[in-house]
């Protein structure tokens, strides 16, 4: 009898709803047509053609032209920031951000020239900055500890070195062991330790690193104005090597260098057009040392992050687009419009290597505020490698490596159960 009453009670809303569709219908249909008739618009095919890029929004192409992403990155900012959320939300959960920590493990004492960088040696007298040992590993797992348990599912580990070939045999085993430990935790494991060899990437896979953090700072054209003491080259050729050894690529960029617009369309098609998009982009905006060339450089506005945000979503629209350095002096709105426009990770904590950054009591504050969770370690990544793609073999492989005694993740990762609860 109650599902009888119930059927009846729906068929007299479908027809109640069936008069007031078509009453609607019949006032919209009327509204448009005197409009029409005052407004008298121009015919359609007198229009512009649609451009490719809006015609495939949201597919995945790595042959987009210095045009096209002008184009988008030209576009007017709520239009711009609309379609990025469109493409965000085909491939992402918009409420899912990730909390990253950053540590650096060896600080200072750099024989690099980066105008931006206060650990460069070529100007430590003027900011006052020391070099520093390599950490021991200890001390560095003790903070991978911390990270974890304040909410952060990926920790990463920066040196100041040209490369790992600057240094011992006993440093680079230390750091492999970094690797090994922190990842055994149960967190996803990046690093950025400069330029690397075939050899060296393949070593830090085989300790189970997730991904490799490799900037590219700016376009190719303006790069030469940034540093002198490399090329752009050899960036590519460290992420080449990278990719190669089946660890995921993280490389962005920062803005506020002295750039022009062009610059940054520059860096995000270099990005774009890569073999394979990265597993991560990082957006940085420029926070200025005291004491480095760029100590007077003004920062770039709130907006003009996400415009490259937005961008950034649209080019690549399966990558993680980290809203990184900067986001200090950023209001709670400045950084809700990143996220809406794409972005779906942060650097928590109150230190991004030697610069402040927001404290991680506010980032959860905002979070609540905007409705944001934090996204589980160990979900795959569509544009990962092999390091960050299939993580059930990659555990698989650690259990194996751990009954021979290895110091890996051995399975304890509970990636399988990690990603049941994030879906679920």
């Amino acid at each position: 009898m109650a599902l009888l009453q119930a059927s009846r009670l729906a068929q007299t809303a479908l027809a109640a709803s069936r008069v007031t569709g078509s009453w609607f219908a019949r006032s919209i249909t009327n509204s448009s047509v005197s409009q029409q008739a005052a407004a008298q618009p121009l015919a359609a095919e007198d229009g512009p053609e649609e451009p490719r890029w809006l015609g495939e929004l949201g597919v995945i192409r790595t042959d987009w032209t210095r045009d096209e992403v002008t184009d988008v990155y030209n576009a007017p900012l709520l239009d711009l920031v609309y379609k990025a959320a469109t493409v965000h939300r085909i491939y992402n959960d918009p409420s899912m951000v990730q909390r990253c920590t950053l540590l650096s493990i060896k600080t200072g004492g750099c024989p690099e020239n980066c105008s931006y960088c206060s650990q460069s040696s070529h100007w430590s007298d003027e900011t006052g900055l020391k070099a520093e040992k390599l950490m021991d590993l200890e001390p560095v797992y003790e903070a991978a500890l911390r990270a974890k348990e304040s909410g952060s599912t990926r920790f990463c580990m920066g040196a100041a070195w040209r490369g790992p070939s600057q240094v011992g045999p006993r440093q680079w085993d230390r750091v492999l062991e970094m690797v090994r430990r922190i990842r055994g935790l149960g967190m996803e494991v990046c690093t950025t330790l400069g330029m690397l060899t075939p050899e060296q990437a393949r070593e830090l896979r085989e300790a189970g690193l997730t991904a490799y953090n490799h900037n590219l700072d700016t376009s190719p054209e303006y790069y030469g104005k940034i540093t002198t003491t490399r090329k752009y080259e050899d960036r590519l050729s460290t992420l080449a090597a990278v990719r190669d050894a089946g660890i995921s690529v993280c490389a962005g960029g920062i803005i506020g260098l002295g750039e022009e617009d062009q610059d940054r369309v520059g860096l995000l098609l270099q990005l774009a057009t890569l073999p394979e998009h990265p597993e991560s982009v990082p957006i940085n905006r420029l926070v200025a040392v005291k004491g480095t060339p760029l100590q007077d450089q003004e920062a770039p506005s709130g907006l003009d992050l996400v415009r490259c945000i937005a961008t950034a979503r649209i080019v690549m629209p399966r990558t993680v687009v980290r809203l990184s350095a900067g986001r200090l002096d950023l209001s709670s709105a400045e950084q809700a419009l990143a996220f809406m426009a794409g972005a779906n990770s942060i650097f928590d904590g109150d230190k991004l290597l030697t610069t402040p950054n927001n404290d991680r009591n506010e980032d959860s504050k905002m979070f609540d505020l905007l409705g944001l969770r934090s996204r589980p370690a160990f979900l795959n990544y569509p544009s990962g490698n092999d390091s960050s793609r299939d993580f059930e073999a990659a555990a698989a492989a650690g259990a194996s490596s751990h009954s021979h005694g290895s110091g890996c993740c051995g399975g304890g990762c509970g990636s399988k159960q990690q990603q049941q609860q994030a879906t679920a």
